[in-house]
């Protein structure tokens, strides 16, 4: 089961939280090209099934073709560029309607 943090109480909002949010936001809409107008969602997501990392960053956005997914299995303050999957792995990452998931 994962439980978002900030329903937790453990997100405090803070210029340096805000900075890394922003960053991976941006890295997201240049890898994938997407508009100004499409949105990009960030949360870092605690997880307490075993074998899953206790902390990950989820990153969520739309586009014409769908809801894309695609999860680091690292803290938002440890993300990098290079986490960010290359470009040409756009189509891969739409959400199929009715796909259920047990990791997500």
């Amino acid at each position: 089961m994962t439980v978002p943090i900030a329903m937790l109480g453990f997100a405090k909002k803070s210029p340096v939280r805000d900075a890394a949010l922003d960053r991976v936001r941006e890295w997201t809409r240049a890898r994938f090209a997407l508009a100004a107008e499409e949105t990009i969602m960030v949360s870092e997501i605690a997880c307490a099934v075993p074998g899953c990392p206790p902390i990950e960053t989820h990153v969520v956005f739309w586009t014409p073709a769908g809801r894309h997914h695609f999860k680091i299995f690292k803290p938002l303050a440890e993300v990098a560029e290079d986490d960010v999957p290359p470009a040409f792995m756009k189509d891969a990452l739409v959400w199929a309607e009715g796909l259920e998931c047990g990791c997500c």
